[in-house]
């Protein structure tokens, strides 16, 4: 990997998840000695892939509104969700990256929830705040990949700049492949700006302004 320390493994432990919806599933989660940002990121290891196979991996940033507390602001939840199901049935990783509102923080996530209340979308009002658009550095993740000796995956992602960091990082994107669409009367602008803004791969004309 350019120029970056390798991490390592600091400890694995199972762990049973279980969902508001009543889904379960085991699995096995991951820290890790090394990170470069020094955060406390998790890599949650679930189902099994089959052998000369990339697994299915996600890049989840923390959002504590939208998954732990149901925020419809979002989608974050939901796609969370869905990563988790999606990922065990084939066998694969879900990065939990501590990057809450884009690398913002909480306090200035809600701070910006008050200016997007005002009018401005999601990245006007971090703009507003002196903040970056988008702050989040994925070298951390690069490197629990590879610690995890994941060198070669499909991303499940809307997100270019996931994948184009990640190659970027010595990390090979195979494919990567697009999660569903969680639309909420209060998260349509949000998903619309997503597109417009950083190009996600989401269907515009199915997000309605509203």
């Amino acid at each position: 990997m350019p120029d970056t320390p390798a991490a390592t493994q600091r400890a694995r432990v199972r762990v049973p998840l279980r969902f508001h919806d009543g889904y379960s599933v085991d699995a096995e989660l991951v820290t890790f000695h090394g990170l470069a940002d020094g955060q406390e990121h998790v890599a949650v290891v679930l189902g099994e892939a089959a052998p000369d196979t990339v697994p299915l991996v996600r890049l989840h940033s923390e959002c504590l509104t939208g998954d732990v507390f149901g925020s419809a602001r979002c989608d974050c939840g939901p796609q969370l969700r869905e990563a988790v199901e999606r990922i065990a049935e084939t066998g694969g990783i879900l990065l939990y990256l501590r990057q809450e509102g884009r690398g913002i923080g909480l306090y200035n996530k809600l701070d910006a929830y008050a200016l997007q209340d005002q009018g401005l979308d999601t990245y006007e009002a971090n703009a507003a705040l002196g903040l970056p658009e988008d702050g989040r550095d994925y070298t951390a993740a690069a490197q629990m990949l590879n610690a995890l000796g994941v060198t070669s995956l499909d991303l499940l992602s809307n997100n270019p700049d996931k994948a184009d960091q990640l190659r970027a990082l010595g990390i090979d994107v195979h494919d990567r492949v697009p999660t569903g669409v969680f639309t909420t009367p209060h998260n349509v602008r949000y998903l619309r700006a997503k597109v417009l803004q950083t190009q996600h791969t989401l269907p515009l004309a199915q997000l309605s302004a509203g």
